[in-house]
């Protein structure tokens, strides 16, 4: 080995024709990328002020185009549910007054029954008055009839229902023991809800 600096070392192995490419591959791909950046760079900086300012200028267009959407919208909906209020009020309000108008026709009917047995009673003392009480009873039977309320009048050794019936007493009968003797008051049942329960005796074994 030679101490002569300047002397080459024959031993080195030379580059071989793909590495070269290689390196030059490298340094172009290199150099282009620098070139691309400048150019945006350039591109930024050479963007007009007005450019830009439209641009801020359409975004705010925008922007108040859909806060004027919003307040559309709003309005819209604020006006929908102060509909909905009246008409559910004006529903409330004709759904009273069918009511009122339901219970003074019941009333008016009701007048005419105690009519009637204002005019029996106004009759002599002697006078039979029960076929007129009678007629009075069955017309009154009438209206609750049409109002769909059914009597609730046991027969006598029906079974005791306590949905239906008040047991009053209980009494020595000829009926099965804890079955119906007889009906105190009649009672009333509207739609299936009892309205007043009947009063009844049952038979006792005492």
């Amino acid at each position: 080995m030679s101490d002569d600096p300047a002397a080459v070392d024959e031993s080195a192995p030379e580059p071989t024709d793909s590495e070269d490419a290689e390196a030059d591959v490298a340094e172009t791909a290199g150099s282009e990328l620098f070139e691309e950046e400048e150019e945006e760079e350039e591109i930024v900086e050479d963007r007009p002020a007005e450019e830009l300012e439209a641009e801020v200028e359409r975004l705010e267009a925008e922007l108040d185009a859909k806060a004027d959407e919003i307040d559309d919208l709003t309005d819209k909906l604020q006006r929908s549910r102060a509909d909905f209020q009246n008409y559910k009020k004006r529903m409330e309000d004709k759904q009273a007054e069918m009511e009122a108008r339901a219970t003074e026709d019941l009333v008016s009917r009701f007048t005419t029954i105690r009519g009637n047995l204002v005019r029996a009673l106004d009759q002599d003392e002697d006078a039979d008055i029960r076929p007129g009480i009678q007629s009075t009873l069955d017309e009154f039977d009438a209206i609750l009839q049409e109002e769909n309320v059914e009597i609730i009048s046991p027969d006598p050794g029906d079974a005791v229902d306590p949905q239906r019936h008040e047991v009053m007493m209980r009494v020595e009968g000829d009926q099965p023991e804890g079955t119906v003797v007889d009906v105190y008051q009649d009672g009333y049942e509207m739609a299936g809800k009892v309205l007043q329960e009947a009063q009844v005796t049952v038979s006792s074994d005492d």
